[in-house]
């Protein structure tokens, strides 16, 4: 695989027109979106926005993604917002181990304590010798002895009660990063204000 072929398969970062992320694609179509019209190509260092031939027309730093024409040496774009699109897809944050554990903080929703996956477990609040069902409402973190402890009893039954009601977390924009890190220049688009704010609040 050549260096440019690998740098074209990067991902790169959608923006919706008022700067919302929105998606997550492969730097070929980002470079594909920007040469359409579709979409303006945003400077990492100053985060000017650039249509294909002023793009293009860049001197890219040293060690930047680059594709290679026969007259141009064009940068790989990391983040495109889009010219004409403003909405926010709706979406649902998919049920899952890695993100009930991301909900629950990796904390016992029966006794609070913070513990490594290893010493968590999946327990269903109304036990499905109940009719208790697996999903976002009914489904908690609890430490091995909490479980144990509660068994197959229903809330009421075993006196535990988890400390937080059991939802359906609120689909954000970092849901798109789930098991993808972040590149230093999103970092600069979306800033840490804006990921650590209590979603809570």
């Amino acid at each position: 695989m050549t260096s440019a072929t690998h740098a074209l398969q990067q991902p790169a970062l959608v923006l919706n027109r008022n700067w919302v992320p929105i998606h997550l694609t492969s730097a070929r179509h980002a470079l594909l979106l920007v040469y359409q019209s579709v979409a303006r190509a945003v400077h990492p260092a100053d985060l000017s926005l650039h249509r294909f031939h002023t793009w293009a027309d860049l001197r890219p730093p040293d060690g930047t993604p680059v594709v290679h024409t026969v007259t141009r040496t064009i940068p790989v774009p990391e983040i495109v917002v889009l010219e004409r699109y403003g909405r926010i897809p709706r979406r649902s944050v998919p049920f899952n181990r890695k993100n009930l554990f991301l909900r629950d903080r990796y904390r016992c929703q029966y006794c609070g304590t913070q513990l490594d996956a290893r010493e968590l477990t999946i327990d269903h609040v109304h036990p499905r010798v109940h009719g208790g069902v697996s999903s976002w409402e009914n489904c908690v973190l609890a430490c091995i002895p909490c479980n144990r402890r509660k068994a197959h009893r229903t809330p009421s039954q075993a006196g535990m009660h988890p400390m937080r009601a059991p939802v359906r977390p609120r689909w954000t924009p970092r849901h798109l990063f789930n098991g993808i890190p972040r590149r230093a220049t999103w970092e600069r688009v979306i800033g840490d204000a804006y990921w650590n704010v209590d979603l809570e609040r």
